[in-house]
């Protein structure tokens, strides 16, 4: 067994013993900083409205509207382009556009860019192989990886085993992979790794003696006005190559634009146009469940003819249509990891093409986008489009009626003047009282920025409420940090988060109900507006001085068992590691499951010297008496109740 695999063994029991602290074996620096957002633009794109570009505006917001109802995609950021003119910029509440975000593997097309021009400028052939260029790191390199060239560490063909599961397992990820059994025969079968692409970095440092990224700065990044971003380096000081990069949305369409211009920019050939051109033709055959189309050096190809993607777990990702002349760019926080998802279904299905019925034969009947050159001016269409956008970016996702006389008027506004008041009556009966945790085992944040951040949490101990200057905060002390969040209750508010030195942008939207036993629930959204990920939280004050806490996070249970399938796999070969790994009629990834990312808490009030114990407040129980009837919520904790909350108001 891998020194790696057991490692994220290890990690994966102190999990579910409910340890906290650094638990990697890989060593913890503060690296990212916190976001500020750069005035002005650096080379922005230049706008126009749709039709200008041939779109109708109509189109753009049924497109919109598409994506916002599917949940599951969880949409951030939108941003589309054609024939270089942005014809559509679009947030989804809580997320806002112009703050930068987790690009996960998206960043490993930009990892291919600059062996391209390391190519180019001489120092490196596609025919290399990695165990001569990195002779002096390890004895077994030039047995192990003698046949692993450069291309196919492009092309994910390498066969090495070493894999994300080793950012767990030590600080020397060159020497370990340099070091790890070869499954199949280099080049001859498609199985995606994102430590090639880390591989393909520190082929860049090992050659010129930079990180990536201080090598791409003069060359990409400064040619194309990117300057705001931020991609993490590994304990030896390499850029991760695969992930870690944080970068705005409209940067990263200046790189889907560079390759549909075949890598010139402004009239400068910034990347050699053969380099893009072969980047973007198929070199290896997929497996269909990540992606039918093929995969090029760093880069997803997509079903429309000559289009392709760089692609990001979580729904990143920078679509080009060359024929189209267009750039789409998303961020979202889904719980897919491939090509072969929903989220890229539904731009498939606007701007490739769409099954309209079937033939006499059975056959399907496809309609292929084709927009205009231009379309005329159409004020209503655009006045649609804007308020569609408007209605997203506030945290509307159901269409309004239409009725006789135009926009149907709220007529709510009593009712959410009513909620407002409630919401104030409960923050009051909360304000002052802290609540110490029985454990100390979840943190705010989610698990999955824990592992790929390598910051991992000191355990949440104790969580408190204050109203100050009339906004109203949660308190979480964690470990020996105070994080101070302020509650949004009509629209989420917007707090930052400094865990071990690194500052995270959490936007946090709070919401009262009672469960089925009149119990008071806190529903916390924390959205982590530069991530993929959310924090869930439910309080249940059950009287006076007992809470009960349900933490989630999404994306959540599914992505983490599917993360581990390659552990499992590993591990059914190792009849101890196999006995581990059940228990009963559970498997550890799913008590992992329950006990780490979902974990449900006992707290009670902490009482200052000379304080004692009260009764329960009645006002918990009095305050909402009656007056608005059952509805059910959406759950995340397993707890029956937590099911079928009585709904105390909307959001004001």
């Amino acid at each position: 067994m891998m020194k790696a695999q057991l490692a994220a063994y290890e990690l994966l029991l102190d999990m579910l013993k409910g340890k906290t602290g650094h638990l990697s074996h890989t060593t913890f620096v503060p690296q990212k900083p916190a976001f500020h957002r750069e005035e002005p633009k650096e080379q922005p794109f230049p706008r126009c409205t749709p039709e200008e570009q041939g779109i109708s505006s109509r189109y753009l917001a049924a497109f919109l509207q598409e994506v916002a109802e599917k949940k599951e995609t969880d949409i951030h950021q939108i941003m589309i382009l054609r024939n270089g003119f942005v014809i559509g910029e679009y947030s989804f509440a809580p997320y806002q556009t112009g703050v930068w975000h987790i690009e996960h593997s998206l960043c490993k097309s930009i990892t291919g860019m600059a062996i391209g021009l390391l190519i180019a400028e001489g120092k490196l052939n596609l025919d290399d192989k990695i165990g001569k260029i990195f002779s002096k790191r390890s004895l077994l390199a030039n047995l192990r990886e003698k046949n692993i060239t450069v291309e196919h560490l492009l092309t994910m063909t390498s066969g090495v085993s070493f894999n994300e599961i080793g950012i767990v397992s030590g600080d020397d990820w060159v020497k370990s992979f340099l070091d790890a059994p070869v499954s199949f025969a280099p080049g001859t079968k498609f199985e995606y790794n994102s430590m090639n692409s880390y591989m393909l970095s520190a082929i860049v440092t090992e050659i010129t003696g930079e990180t990536m990224a201080d090598y791409l700065t003069p060359r990409l990044f400064e040619p194309l006005g990117i300057r705001n971003f931020f991609w993490e380096t590994c304990p030896k000081g390499i850029t991760k190559g695969g992930w870690g990069l944080f970068m705005c949305q409209e940067d990263a369409a200046k790189l889907g634009q560079l390759y549909l211009d075949k890598g010139n920019w402004k009239g400068q050939q910034i990347i050699p146009q053969e380099w893009v051109e072969r980047s973007v033709s198929k070199l290896a055959d997929t497996p269909p469940e990540m992606g039918e189309n093929g995969y090029g050096y760093q880069i997803w190809r997509g079903r429309r003819e000559g289009s392709f993607n760089f692609n990001g777990m979580l729904g990143q990702n920078v679509v080009v249509y060359p024929d189209l002349r267009m750039v789409i760019v998303l961020n979202a926080g889904s719980n897919e990891l491939f090509q072969n998802c929903i989220l890229l279904n539904i731009v498939q299905n606007y701007f490739d093409r769409r099954q309209t019925g079937r033939s006499e034969d059975g056959e399907p009947l496809f309609q292929v986008f084709t927009p205009a050159d231009k379309l005329p001016p159409d004020p209503v269409a655009q006045r649609y489009l804007y308020e569609t956008a408007v209605r997203l970016s506030q945290g509307g996702t159901e269409k309004p009626p239409i009725t006789r006389g135009g926009w149907k008027k709220n007529r709510k506004s009593g009712r959410k003047q009513q909620t407002t008041k409630m919401t104030e009556r409960m923050m009051q009966s909360v304000n002052g009282k802290d609540y110490e945790l029985e454990v100390q085992q979840a943190g705010v944040l989610p698990l999955i920025i824990q592992v790929f951040h390598n910051n991992f949490t000191d355990g949440i101990r104790q969580v408190g409420f204050r109203i100050e200057e009339q906004k109203n905060w949660l308190l979480l002390w964690e470990g020996d940090e105070l994080q101070k969040l302020e509650i949004g209750f009509r629209t989420a508010a917007v707090s930052e988060v400094t865990v071990h030195g690194e500052t995270y942008l959490a936007a946090v939207k709070g919401e009262f109900s009672r469960d089925e036993e009149d119990v008071p629930v806190l529903k916390l959204d924390i959205a982590f507006l530069e991530e993929a990920a959310r924090r869930k939280i439910k309080i249940f004050f059950r009287g006076e001085n007992d809470v009960k806490i349900c933490f989630d996070e999404t994306p959540g249970k599914n992505l983490i068992m599917e993360g581990l399938e390659g552990l499992l796999q590993a591990a059914s070969e190792k009849s101890f590691l196999r006995n581990l790994m059940e228990f009963g009629n559970l498997s550890l990834p799913e008590l992992l499951v329950d006990h780490t990312i979902r974990p449900v808490i006992m707290g009670k009030r902490k009482m200052e010297e000379g304080q004692r114990l009260q009764r329960p407040d009645l006002l918990f129980f009095q305050t909402f008496g009656g007056e608005i009837g059952a509805q059910s919520c959406e759950g995340s904790c397993d707890d029956a109740a937590d099911r079928q909350c009585r709904q105390i108001g909307e959001d004001a």
